[in-house]
This record gives structure tokens, sequence and C-alpha cells, in this order.
């Protein structure tokens, strides 16, 4: 697993995370989209920790 993202690639990808759990803890997304965007919170999270995006392979984007 080569890491495929760059730092500017993995800083928005945490800033993104945040903001969506601010969403969700401020109720703005509730429900079934608070589900949705936490999951996605989470991934990229653990996308940015790793360096390593899967969807980038078949695209053969390289943002390092």
């Amino acid at each position: 697993m080569t890491p495929n993202m760059g730092n500017i690639d993995r800083i928005a990808r945490v800033v993104v995370a945040l903001v969506i759990a601010v969403l969700i803890v401020t109720n703005v997304l509730s429900g079934v989209l608070a589900w949705i965007g936490g999951i996605l919170a989470v991934v990229f999270l653990a996308t940015s920790a790793i360096g390593f995006c899967p969807l980038y392979l078949p695209f053969r984007i390289r943002t390092r």
C-alpha cells in the first residue's frame, strides 16, 4: 500500500470530517443523513491517517 494522498488532500479530509461531526453534534444533520455523514467522516479520517485512498487506484490519481 503505497501512500497516494498529499498533505493538502489529507488536511482537507480532516476538515470535512470535523465539519460533518459538528453538524451531527448540533443536530443539523439527523437520522439517516447523520449516519451517512458519520460513516463518511470516519472513512475520511481513516484515509487521512494512513495516507492512502483506495478509490484513487482505479483512476490512477495521486495527490502526493
